[in-house]
C-alpha cells in the first residue's frame, strides 16, 4: 500500500509538534514553591492627649416670646385712631398709643364729675360751718342737743357725698385715659382685629402682642444628660445666684447658618410624666437688635438647635466613637506595631464620640478601624491620623 505526501503531512506536523513540546518543558526553568506570606492588616490610629473637656448637651426647642398679651380695651366706644404699624409684625414702644377711642363721651362725664365735686365741696363747706355755728350755741346752752346732733349727721353725709365725688372724678379721669390704648413693654404685633371705625367692647380682646426685650426657648433635657449639667433644681441661694449656664443656638435661616447666644434662666417645676424628661430654659437678651454680622432676628417660632455647655471634666481623653469596642474595652497599638486589648473607663459617649476618664494615657495610639477579628498580640500595619485632642475652653466657656 502506497501513502500520498498530502495524507501523510498532518501526522508529522503533530508529531513534530509534541516532540517540540517536550523539549520545552524538558528544558524549561524549574517553579520554586514558597509559602504565601501573611497578611497584616493596615489601620489607622490616633494618638490620646489628656486634656480639659467641657460637657455639651445637644437639644432642640421653639423660640416663643418671654411675655404674651392680649390687648383687651377697659371701656367702650368708636375707634377713631389706629398706629400705622399696628397690623400683624408691627414694633411698637411701651408706652405708645396703639389705638384711640373717642373721647367725647368720657371728657363729658369728667365734666359732669367736676360738676358734683364743685356742689359736694360746697355742701360740705356750708355743713361744716352749721356744725361749728350748733356747737357754739350749744356750749352757751342756747341750741338744743337734737338741732346739735342734726349738725354733726349733717356734716358727716356731706362728706361722705364729698368723698364720693372725687371718686367719682377719679373714675372718670381714668376712664378719658383708657380711651387711649397701649402696652407697657416694648413689643410686636401677633394678631389684630380692629380698624378705624369700629366699635369695641370693654373686656373684648381686640389684638396679640408680645415683647421683644427677651426670647425664650423651653428645651427639653433627658434625664442623663442630668449629669453633665449644674442645673438650679432646688430654691436658688445667694450661693448659687449668678449667670446660668451658657447656650449657643443655632438655626438656618434664609440660606445660611446663624448663631445666637443665650442663658439658662430657670428650669421648670416638674418632670415630664410622659417624655420623663426635665424642661430647662433659656433667655436671649434683644432678639430684634440690629447687628452688623449680617444675623436675621431670632423670631418667634424659629425651630433652633441647642448647645447647652456643662460641667468641665479635667484629665479625660476624647476619642473617636470607633475606637470604643464592645465590652467598654479600646485596642492600642503598642510599640512594636501589635494591638493589645484595654480597659477603658467610659465617663460619656455619643454618636461622634467617647470621653475616657481612665484606661488610656498620654501619647498611646489608639486603632479606630474597623476590623473583623482581632486576637491580642496581631502585628498591623499603621497609618497615621491626627491626634485627637480633648477640646479646651475659651474665655466665653470659663464663664458657664
Amino acid at each position: 500500500m502506497t501513502f500520498s505526501p498530502r495524507a501523510v503531512a498532518p501526522f508529522a506536523a503533530l508529531v513534530v509538534g509534541v516532540v517540540g513540546a517536550a523539549a520545552l518543558v524538558a528544558t524549561g526553568p524549574e517553579v520554586e514553591s514558597r509559602s504565601p506570606e501573611p497578611l497584616v492588616p493596615l489601620v489607622r490610629v490616633v494618638a490620646a492627649e489628656v486634656g480639659s473637656y467641657r460637657h455639651v448637651v445637644v437639644t432642640h426647642g421653639t423660640v416663643e416670646p418671654r411675655t404674651e398679651s392680649q390687648l383687651v380695651p377697659e371701656v367702650s366706644g368708636r375707634v377713631e385712631w389706629v398706629m400705622p404699624t399696628f397690623a400683624s409684625g408691627g414694633f411698637f414702644m411701651a408706652g405708645e398709643p396703639l389705638i384711640r377711642i373717642e373721647r367725647r363721651d368720657y371728657e363729658t362725664v369728667v365734666k359732669r364729675a367736676l360738676a358734683n365735686l364743685a356742689r359736694a365741696k360746697s355742701e360740705f363747706s356750708r355743713a361744716t360751718k352749721e356744725l361749728r355755728r350748733q356747737d357754739e350755741l350749744s356750749q352757751n346752752d342756747v341750741a338744743s342737743a337734737a338741732r346739735f346732733d342734726d349738725a354733726i349727721n349733717a356734716e358727716k353725709v356731706a362728706q361722705a357725698v364729698l368723698g364720693e365725688a372725687r371718686a367719682n372724678l377719679e373714675q372718670a379721669e381714668r376712664d378719658l385715659e383708657r380711651t387711649s390704648i397701649s402696652a407697657p413693654f416694648d413689643g410686636r404685633v401677633r394678631s389684630e382685629n380692629v380698624d378705624v371705625g369700629q366699635f369695641v367692647s370693654r373686656g373684648n380682646a381686640i389684638a396679640t402682642v408680645y415683647s421683644v426685650d427677651y426670647a425664650e426657648v423651653r428645651l427639653p433635657v433627658p434625664d442623663p444628660e442630668l449629669a453633665y449639667l449644674d442645673l438650679p433644681l432646688t430654691r436658688p441661694t445667694e450661693a448659687s445666684s449668678g449667670p446660668g449656664l451658657l447656650v449657643r443656638l443655632h438655626a438656618d435661616f434664609a440660606g445660611a447658618r446663624h448663631v445666637w447666644e443665650g442663658r439658662v434662666v430657670r428650669t421648670e417645676g416638674e418632670i415630664d410624666p410622659r417624655t420623663r424628661m426635665v424642661h430647662v430654659v433659656a433667655r436671649i437678651e434683644d432678639p430684634y437688635a440690629p447687628n452688623d454680622l449680617g444675623r436675621p432676628p431670632l423670631a418667634a417660632g424659629l425651630f433652633v438647635e441647642a448647645e447647652i455647655l456643662g460641667r468641665m471634666q479635667p484629665h479625660v481623653v476624647v476619642l473617636p466613637r470607633a475606637a470604643l469596642r464592645s465590652g467598654q474595652r479600646a485596642l492600642v497599638v503598642d510599640a512594636e506595631n501589635r494591638l493589645r486589648w484595654r480597659d477603658v473607663s467610659v465617663a460619656r459617649v455619643d454618636r461622634r464620640q467617647v470621653v475616657l476618664s481612665e484606661g488610656v494615657t498620654a501619647g498611646e495610639r489608639i486603632c479606630v478601624s474597623a476590623l473583623e477579628s482581632v486576637v491580642d498580640g496581631m502585628r498591623v500595619r499603621v497609618k497615621p491620623a491626627a491626634a485627637a485632642k480633648a477640646p479646651l475652653t475659651d474665655g466665653s466657656d470659663a464663664e458657664a
